[in-house]
């Protein structure tokens, strides 16, 4: 990770041992290599080699509206208090292939809020978030994106946002409008913006608690005064530096409200 790192400027140096220690043991599988030794060399060496052990560093899985009651209470709980701001910046951190934006701006669209919304969503992984931009998804996993957009409060049918062809789903482009996907690393960049609501989930897990306090600093940095930071049932501040930064909104969902 360290030769990694000053090669290609990513860091995982703070991702925990287990985590990477599997993807590594995959990866070797997956690129028809022996040893640590010949990944090290073959990444070295050849960008193109590295480029396809990040997509199995980063573990690109999501869904739409995934841990529904997550949304519901974000839709029941939040989104009525950013509707009292004029404008509204969300930070969805390690967006992955996008379920999660497209998820938000669904959600946003139906309370009214989408159209004085900006949504940035931020990932490491190149490949993911070009996909991310395409907004187009298996029609099979679109299935289950549905029965999680019933439960998290959805008020229309889920089909109203994607058009079906074969055997994909292509979401509405004008949801992801004013989203803006970028390349951003919780582990060496800074903070970009002012925002009223950070989401972040199934993120920390991977990282240290060096790595996760830094990525908490940087949510706490970016909130306004009483902003919302939402990291889903998984993960919590409890044990972090910044435990006492945040109060409680939705204990269950781990839904924090920065402290005055």
């Amino acid at each position: 990770m360290e030769a990694i790192y000053l090669r290609y400027s990513y860091d995982f140096r703070d991702y925990t041992g287990a985590s990477q220690k599997r993807r590594v043991t995959h990866a070797l599988g997956q690129l028809g290599l022996a040893s640590i030794s010949d990944l090290q060399e073959r990444v070295l060496r050849d960008p193109a080699v590295f480029a396809q052990l990040l997509q199995f560093l980063t573990v690109p899985v999501s869904e739409m509206f995934r841990d529904p009651a997550y949304f519901l209470a974000l839709r029941r709980q939040v989104l009525p208090v950013l509707e009292t701001y004029p404008s509204i910046k969300i930070w969805i951190a390690g967006c992955s292939t996008g379920e999660e934006a497209y998820s938000m701006a669904i959600m946003l669209r139906e309370e009214g809020l989408l159209q004085r919304a900006q949504i940035y969503a931020t990932d490491i992984n190149p490949v993911s978030l070009e996909k991310a931009r395409q907004g187009i998804f298996p029609l099979e996993a679109v299935r289950g994106y549905t029965t999680n957009y019933q439960r998290s409060g959805g008020q229309r049918a889920f089909s109203d946002y994607y058009t079906a062809a074969y055997d994909a789903a292509r979401f509405d482009p004008s949801l992801c409008a004013d989203v803006i996907f970028a390349d951003h690393s919780l582990a060496t960049d800074s903070v970009f913006a002012e925002t009223q609501l950070v989401s972040c989930r199934n993120v920390l897990i991977y990282f240290n608690r060096t790595l996760q306090d830094r990525a908490l600093g940087l949510f706490h940095e970016s909130l306004c005064h009483r902003g919302f930071l939402g990291l889903g049932s998984k993960e919590s501040i409890d044990f972090s530096g910044y435990a006492t930064r945040f109060g409680p909104l939705a204990r269950d969902e781990r839904i924090y409200r920065k402290a005055s």
